[in-house]
């Protein structure tokens, strides 16, 4: 966000009117605002204000049926299309799943929340849109024509915020909390914790004991547990994995969600510096070019150890992680360990 005056919500809408094909976050950053400030200027004219109550917006959704669900960050666009069942509520830890819709909430970075109406054509295109305080979008729900209508407003009703005013007060992210800088870092204690996980939720509990960064963990761990893969490691695995119908996991995420994919996937198609997944209930977006390392990491469990990829930014944040589909109880399967263990690796870097 830069230091421009912001925009009235007035002058949103006029941007809007002379921009109509542009995307609402490519806007936005035309205009030195979040996204959630574009949505907000819209409120009475097609847009309402919803509390950000990611609890109620779990416990109602089951009923709306069919929708689309879409978890993003910077990078990384992930959608599937199912249904919101198997839903776990709670304070700090929200999640749904089911088949289809997969997903890991953390209700309290859920600040703002809007129902969308849009119009297209003769059509009425309806959407949900939570974000959190910076105004970054958090989790978007699109109504599709199976979707129960009834269901939705009725939702919409619950959830109504008695603020609907047009303009949003966003706030910056905290500072993060500093972390133990490499040259105090006990590499022995690390590999001596990482070797005794027998589950991967553990890692970061690891991870807080130790006041390590995830990426300066999978660093400093030393390559029997985490090697460097080349940067086209990403687009090669999903080009194997489709060709050898090989399920795997594909998890994308944010301050407040983290979407799963599990299971194959078949139509691989790269537009630009994009590389694209557009099957039938899963859709993946990817801007290969955001990458500046990809790891293999190796986690002990109980069940033996399992290898995810994991893709990271510029900023050092991961953009996104990939497993071999599993049953928890099950071993890792052999075709996606022999895929991973097998893609070119490049020497460890020490910085981004």
């Amino acid at each position: 966000m830069d230091q421009r005056v912001k925009p009235a919500p007035h002058e949103i809408r006029a941007a809007r009117t002379n921009n109509p094909k542009t995307r609402e976050r490519d806007l936005a950053g035309e205009l030195g605002i979040s996204e959630a400030e574009l949505v907000a200027a819209y409120c009475g004219d097609g847009v309402l204000r919803l509390e950000p109550d990611a609890n109620a917006l779990l416990a109602g959704l089951e009923a709306v049926g069919e929708v689309m669900a879409l978890t993003r960050n910077d990078s990384a666009v992930h959608e599937k299309i199912g249904v919101y069942d198997k839903v776990v509520t709670g304070a700090h830890n929200a999640m749904a799943l089911g088949k289809d819709i997969d997903l890991r909430i953390f209700p309290k970075a859920w600040a703002f929340g809007f129902a969308v109406e849009k119009r297209d054509g003769e059509a009425i295109r309806r959407s949900l849109q939570f974000f959190d305080a910076a105004g970054e979008a958090v989790h978007k729900v699109h109504l599709r024509p199976a979707s129960n209508l009834y269901a939705y407003q009725k939702l919409v009703a619950q959830l109504e915020s008695p603020n609907q005013d047009s303009a949003l007060e966003v706030l910056p992210y905290p500072a993060a909390e500093p972390q133990t800088p490499d040259a105090l870092v006990d590499i022995s204690q690390l590999r001596e914790r990482w070797s005794k996980l027998s589950d991967i939720h553990q890692f970061f509990g690891m991870l807080r004991a130790l006041n390590l960064g995830r990426r300066q963990a999978v660093r400093l761990v030393g390559q029997d547990y985490a090697w460097t893969l080349d940067n086209d490691a990403v687009g090669s695995m999903l080009r194997h994995a489709a060709d050898q119908s090989l399920p795997i996991m594909c998890f994308v995420g944010n301050r407040g969600c983290i979407q799963i994919h599990s299971g194959p996937i078949a139509n691989i198609k790269p537009m630009g510096p994009w590389i694209n997944i557009l099957d039938e209930t899963f859709h993946l977006h990817l801007r290969l070019d955001h990458i500046r390392e990809t790891w293999a990491v190796r986690k002990p469990t109980k069940d033996g150890h399992v290898t995810s990829i994991e893709a990271y930014g510029a900023d050092g944040e991961m953009i996104i992680q990939f497993f071999g589909q599993r049953e928890e109880g099950s071993r890792e399967r052999e075709d996606w360990r022999f895929l991973v263990e097998n893609l070119p690796r490049i020497p460890a870097v020490a910085t981004l």
